[in-house]
This record gives C-alpha cells, structure tokens and sequence, in this order.
C-alpha cells in the first residue's frame, strides 16, 4: 500500500460492526465457545492457524492451554481501553517486532510488514509501541494466504457498542479468513481516506 488510511470521520460506524461471526458473552464464556468449537473443527483434519488482535483476546488465548498452541501472530499495544496491561506470554514467540500505527489508522507499512511475518512462517508477538492495534486486523485479513490444507482464523474483541444503528453485544469476534471476507475488507477499505 502507497498510502497511510485513516477512517472518515462521518463513516465511523462502518468501523463497529463486527467483521464476522460474533461469539457473544463475557471471557469466560466466550474463550470456552471459541475452545469446543475448534476442538470439534480439528476432528475434520484441517490444519488451522490462529491470528489475534488485541490485549484482552490475547491474554484468553495465552491462559488457555488448547487454543495458544495454534496462535502464529499476535498483535498487542499493551493497553485496554487507554490502560496499560501487563502481558506475560512474549517467551512464546520466536520473533518481537516493533510497530507504530497512529490511532483510527492503518500505516503503509503495515501490509508489507505482515507479508513478511507471515512468509517467515514464525511464531510473531507485533508490539504497537504508538498508537494503536484495532485497524490492523483489516491489512492483516488481506495478506493472509487462502490454503486448501490449512484454515486461518483472526480474532479480535468486540466491546458493546450502544451507539450504533443497533446494539452490538460484547465478545470475540472470529473471522475466517477466505475470499469472502477478503472481498468484505477490500470494501471496508476504499471508504477510508487516504494521506
């Protein structure tokens, strides 16, 4: 991408709808969904791989002794809704990147950054020292690899948004990475402004 983005001002609310599936419910509730639900998903023998955006859903997936086994990329700014938070799994990783991308932005590096994560085939913690780590999850999504022997999946939290033209419940959002999706994104992406 030649060109940072950042989301308009009045198309905000193209931006809180989740991107996929929905797994309503607090943690606790939702962490156990996403377990037995892929537990269940492995029975088919499909290779799966994980890829989480965010503080919270990262630290259900790390407590979690199943589902942390399948996390390639995790990308964290190590704050939850403008606190800090502690995070305790980074020896799980081969590789910590440093990243800056400027909150209700995506950076034009990023797309180049994940092509290269995801080709190296590591285990990779991506750490937003600056900004923030929400908008990612869209480049993310688009240089993921369609693979007919392995199913990717992102994950990211949903707060409850009130505000919306509906209510939208708080949980995990699961995006199961295919052309559909990436088609969904691509449009999401051209209502952004490019700088």
């Amino acid at each position: 991408m030649e060109y940072n983005l950042r989301i308009p001002h009045n198309q905000r609310h193209y931006f809180t709808d989740p991107l996929d599936i929905l797994l309503a419910g607090n943690r606790e509730e939702t962490i156990t969904q996403v377990e037995n639900m892929f537990r269940d998903y492995l029975k088919s023998g499909v290779k799966i791989e994980f890829y989480i955006v965010g503080d919270i859903v990262a630290k259900d997936f790390f407590s979690n002794q199943f589902l942390k086994n399948y996390v390639k990329i995790c990308i964290i700014d190590e704050k939850t809704q403008r606190n800090q938070i502690k995070i305790t799994f980074e020896e799980f990783f081969e590789k910590i990147i440093e990243f800056k991308n400027p909150e209700g932005t995506i950076d034009k590096d990023s797309w180049k950054l994940f092509r290269n994560v995801i080709k190296s085939g590591k285990k990779t913690l991506i750490k937003i020292i600056e900004g923030e780590e929400d908008l990612l999850v869209l480049p993310l999504v688009l240089e993921i690899p369609i693979e007919e022997q392995t199913k990717h999946f992102v994950f990211y939290g949903q707060p409850p948004i009130t505000d919306s033209h509906f209510m939208i419940p708080e949980g995990i959002v699961i995006v199961n990475v295919d052309d559909k999706i990436k088609q969904k994104v691509h449009e999401v992406i051209d209502i952004m402004e490019k700088y």
